[in-house]
């Protein structure tokens, strides 16, 4: 299926996963709206998406802010003209004991994880289902699947992602709204690399953010009778 001219938002699109895709869609033909935190690093992948001969937009926001998301998938909306895919790529992770770890970051990781989600694509759904069609892809992770010691917020949040996205995808699939939760393994990103989870230039056995992108590129492309209502993404040898 041709998804060229379509317009997408991608929350996080500044770096990692969220910069792959928009890149991604851009050289697709796909108009691009990105959000995240810090203006500069937006601005510089704008002007690259524009460089591949798309529109390109930015919105600077915290998607833990609900005010904030209201604020920002409204001028993003107003800019593209319309909204055909939301990828709600925005996350953070932190690493350590149960006990040890603070209520206050425990507490931030729920809270832009899974009420960010819950925030941005309260604001886009809408859009969606007046058009009667739309794409909406949800990162979760492998730790949504199975907890691990010392990510308990990080899993317990990406486990509420995916009860979240298999919900809501039962929800609007009579919209013609394909949700797609994502689950995928160790890619190495600026956070994974941060976090000591991935190490820096393992690029022929640990994920890639491109891998990633071409996942969802693939998933649009179905015919719209179909979807995947689930995907989980492997390295091959990551030793």
């Amino acid at each position: 299926m041709s998804i060229k001219n379509k317009k997408a938002i991608i929350t996080g699109g500044s770096k990692g996963l969220g910069k792959a895709t928009a890149i991604a869609f851009a050289k697709e033909g796909i108009d691009v709206g990105i959000t995240g935190r810090s203006e500069e690093p937006l601005k510089q992948v704008v002007e690259e998406l524009r460089k591949l001969g798309v529109n390109a937009y930015y919105a600077v926001f915290d998607v833990g802010v609900y005010e904030e998301v209201q604020k920002g998938i409204k001028s993003l909306i107003n800019d593209l003209g319309t909204v055909d895919i939301l990828v709600n790529n925005a996350g953070i992770a932190g690493v350590g004991s149960f006990e040890e770890m603070e209520v206050s970051e425990w507490s931030q990781i729920i809270q832009v994880n899974v009420m960010g989600m819950y925030y941005v694509t309260k604001e886009v759904l809408p859009h969606l289902i007046e058009k009667n069609e739309g794409d909406i892809f949800n990162v979760a992770s492998t730790a949504g699947l199975n907890g691990n010691p010392n990510l308990s917020a990080y899993s317990a949040s990406k486990f509420a992602v995916i009860g979240l996205s298999e919900s809501l995808m039962k929800e609007v699939r009579k919209n013609n709204i394909r949700v797609v939760t994502l689950t995928p393994s160790t890619i190495e990103t600026e956070m994974t690399i941060g976090l000591g989870i991935a190490k820096e230039g393992s690029y022929d056995h640990v994920l890639q953010a491109e891998d990633f992108a071409e996942l969802i590129i693939s998933g649009l492309k179905l015919p719209r009778r179909a979807f995947l209502k689930s995907a989980a993404l492997w390295s091959t040898n990551p030793m």
